[in-house]
This record gives structure tokens, sequence and C-alpha cells, in this order.
């Protein structure tokens, strides 16, 4: 089949970039609340699939989508006895996954793969489900994800997602709130007090992704979900989740569903919003697949090979497996080999620019020899495979070489802890101010400034107030995780 060009208005460049990198800290950054976490979410969604279980039917061969660690895909395979993949644009959050086996007592996993949601490389009614979890409304143009879905889904196969938000109607939408941890004191009170979400604009915790530069789209009510749904779907069944924090929204939502004249929680939905699960089945009946020229599984049933339901990522063209676990294309020089358990399945372009390697433009400190950019200031390596990190205190430096020429913008990424006072980092060029930036939050945080053209860039960190390490002798300012040069302007996809 032919290979649908990049949807910059679905998903820009920009955003797939931020997704890797805030994927990796999601996993990796906080490793024992992350696991914390995965496992609230399976108990979540493991509830509400086994309630729509009778219309899902068979599972295998499934994909998950926007997997992250690909947890829940642990709970698919391990608890529901279903066999297929997990796919996320992070490579390092999905190999955080066999961490999480370990810690789980767990055997069973999915195959996974670093890919695309709008380029999913597969073949087209190659699946039997397709599962998606908090991650539609990260495309402004969610439609476009549901046809590439729907594309590789089976006749009669089914798209299930669950804990998408629905757009409220009662709130003032004054401003973006970060998650709870994040949050400052008084927006935890009126939090706790049911409060905060009559005021706040979009979804609680939507401040981190969009700050760290992830567009999110909460336009979607429970009447837009509706229909895009039946327009490219046979059958539906839906389970609302309308919030009751505080004492004013279960008012609400008691006087909703009482006018309701089906004594239903949609008018509930429209006017506190909350979160929508979904099962969607594709026209069609169940029947025998054909892959390349053999037959292929049946509803439920699993492949002797997966890659017979894999496609090129760059031509569309068949895949293959050699005996080194090596992804190799039968038309074009595509090939993906297994990386820490990881087949990486972006197209050529889209791989080389979200996952370049060693070059020095970048300083990425999970990887070997960044140390050959830093300069003085900073302290020994830290932290844990995806995520290492390094300390500074009140000032460091480092060098980075423009090797693709024209003006760039600097991202800083970073992490800063919860303290008393906030935290002022101060960027410089060559001994000049480019800017500073105050820090008044706990926990990651990202930074961009534009520079001119020039071969190389002589940059300076300032970071104040520093604080004496508990135990130890250091002065402590921020830490950082990844400094890099972007285009100021994004260069053609030919010359990415």
């Amino acid at each position: 089949m032919a290979i649908k060009q990049f949807d910059a208005a679905a998903q820009s460049f920009d955003v797939k970039r931020a997704e890797v990198e805030f994927h990796n800290f999601a996993s990796l950054g906080e490793p024992e609340r992350a696991s914390r976490v995965y496992r609230e979410e399976n108990v979540r969604r493991g509830a509400v699939l086994k309630a729509l279980r009778e219309f899902v039917g068979p599972l295998t061969p499934y994909l998950e989508i926007g997997s992250n660690a690909g947890h829940t895909s642990l709970m698919l395979e391990n608890e529901f006895g279903a066999r297929g993949f997990a796919l996320d644009i992070s490579a390092d959050s999905l190999r955080h996954g066999y961490a999480l086996m370990d810690q789980w007592g767990v055997t069973k996993g999915p195959v996974r793969m670093a890919g695309d949601a709008l380029h999913l490389p597969f073949r087209d009614g190659s699946l039997q489900t397709v599962f998606a979890f908090q991650m539609l409304s990260q495309f402004m143009d969610i439609e476009s994800v549901l046809v590439e879905v729907k594309r590789v889904l089976a006749p009669g196969g089914v798209f299930f997602f669950a804990e998408e938000p629905m757009r409220r109607w009662m709130t003032l939408r004054l401003w973006r709130c970060p998650y709870e941890e994040q949050m400052k004191p008084w927006e935890r009170r009126l939090n706790r007090w049911g409060l905060l979400p009559f005021l706040v604009q979009d979804v609680i915790g939507a401040g981190q992704e969009e700050s760290f530069g992830i567009r999110q789209n909460h336009t979607m009510n429970l009447g837009h979900w509706h229909a895009l749904i039946r327009k490219h779907f046979g059958a539906q069944q839906y389970r609302l989740f309308v919030p009751e924090r505080g004492w004013l929204e279960r008012a609400v939502k008691k006087a909703a569903v009482r006018m309701d004249p089906y004594g239903s929680e949609w008018r509930a939905a429209r006017l506190l919003g909350g979160t929508l699960a979904a099962a969607c089945r594709k026209e069609g009946a169940p029947e025998k697949r054909t892959v390349g020229k053999a037959a292929g599984p049946a509803a439920g049933e699993w492949p002797e090979a997966f890659e017979q339901l894999l496609q090129c990522p760059d031509c569309g063209s068949s895949l293959g497996r050699d005996e080194s676990e090596i992804l190799r294309c039968a038309a074009c020089d595509y090939s993906a080999a297994l990386e820490g358990g990881v087949y990486n399945l972006l197209n050529s372009r889209d791989r080389r620019e979200l996952y370049p390697g060693d070059r020095p433009d970048i300083i990425d400190f999970s990887r070997p020899g960044h140390e050959a950019s830093l300069g003085e200031g900073w302290y020994q390596l830290e932290g844990v495979f995806g995520n290492r990190y390094r300390w500074t205190g009140a000032e460091a430096q480092l060098v980075l070489t423009n090797v693709r020429g024209g003006a760039q913008r600097l991202r800083i990424r970073g992490y800063r802890q919860d303290r008393p006072e906030p935290t002022r980092l101060g960027v410089g060029l060559g001994g000049a101010a480019l800017g500073e930036w105050l820090l008044d939050r706990p926990g990651l945080f990202v930074i961009e400034t534009d520079l001119p053209a020039a071969e190389s860039y002589r940059i300076s960190l300032t970071v104040s107030p520093v604080e004496k390490e508990v135990g130890g002798d250091r002065l402590l300012g921020v830490n950082f995780s990844l400094i890099r040069l972007l285009p100021l302007i994004e260069s053609s996809s030919s010359d990415r």
C-alpha cells in the first residue's frame, strides 16, 4: 500500500520530539511513583474492559498505541491471555516495561516497537483489536488517528479507547493547572475542596505537558466524540466517568442525572466533563485474513511469525525477520534491529531526527560520550538508563556545535526539586546574558531561547539560590538531563 505523507496538522514534529523526551522522563524519572500509577491505571482499565468484554470479543492479535511503558499491554497479556504489540513513540519508556515485568513478577510481554500512531507499521486489516489510553487528546486532528486505526483493523475488529477527556462546560477556564504534586499550596486546597475544576482551563495536569511542548486537544465534548465514532464505526458501546470531587460537583451531577429524560449521565458529562471509554466495532464480519499469499490468523489467533502482520514504514512492503532478529523490508533498504528489546519502526526520516545518536549539537546525559561537550561546573552522572542527569552548582558551562547551520533554538530540559524559594535559571552566550527564567514549581521544566547563526556556541548556566546537599558538601542548583540545538525554522522532511 502507499504510505501517506506526514500530517503536521494532526501533530507537529515539535510535539513528536517533546513526546519522546517527556515519555522517557515519565517512565524513568520517578520509577517508584510511575510503578504505582501504572498499577492504578491497569486496575481502572481492566475493570472497563471486563465491563465491555462481551462486546469486544477476541483480543488477539492486538495493538496498544501510545502505550508508554507498555504496562497495560502487560495486563492484556497476563490477565486477559491476549497476544500483541505495544507501540509508543518513546523507545526508552518501552524498555522500562522489562523492569516492570521483573518488579511485578509477570512473564508474558508484548512485542515492543517505537512507532507513530499516524503511520502504523501494520498491514491493512491485520489486527483484531487496537487499544488507546490517554493518548488521542495529544492529536489536534483526532480523526486522522481513527482513520489509521480503522485501516489496520480487520472487519469486525474493535477499537477500544479509554480515559479520554470530555470538554467541560461548567468552568471559567482561567489558567492551566499542573498535576497535584506540582500545584501551589492554594491550588491544592481548592482541589481538595472540589472547586479547582470549576476554575481551571482544560484538564488538571495539562499544564505540565503543555509546558514541555506537548499540545493537547481538549475541544471534544461528548457530542463531538459520539459523532466522530459513528462516522467511522458501525457499532459502539460507551462508559462515562463524570467527576464527583467535592459537594458542588456531586450536587450538579445528581441534578443533571435527575433532569435527563433517560436518567443517564450524558447531561452531567456535558456540564462537568470527565473521561470517556468506548468500544467501537469496525463494519464487516470477522473472516479469515490473508497475509501475503498465505492465510493469516483468524480472530483470536496469533500468527506463527508476528512480522507477517507488519509493513515497511517507508514503502509499505512486507517485512521479514532474519536469524539476528532484524526486520528487513523486501523492497527497499529499510531495516530495524531489536535494540534493548524494542524495534524502532518509525519511518527513516523521523527515526533520524528523533533518535539521532551521538551528535555535537545534542548533550543527552543518558548517552555515553556526552562529557566531551561539558565545561566546568558539572557534578557526576546520576540517574537510571534513559533518564540520566547531572547536577550543577551556581554555574556551569558547555559547548554545542551547529551541525545543520543557520539560526538555532537552544532547548534545555531539567528538574527542579521542591523548595520553598523559587529558583532563577540564567542562560548566557559567550559572556552575554540571553535571559533568566523563574522556576516556581517543582518537577520537570523545559526552557527554550533563540540563538543567532554561528559555528558553535559557548553556553553558561547560572542557578540561584543553591542549597547544600543533605549529607554531603555539594552546593546544588537544579539537575539537567538534555540540552540541544534545534533549527530555528524546521527544515523540510528531505533535510532531516
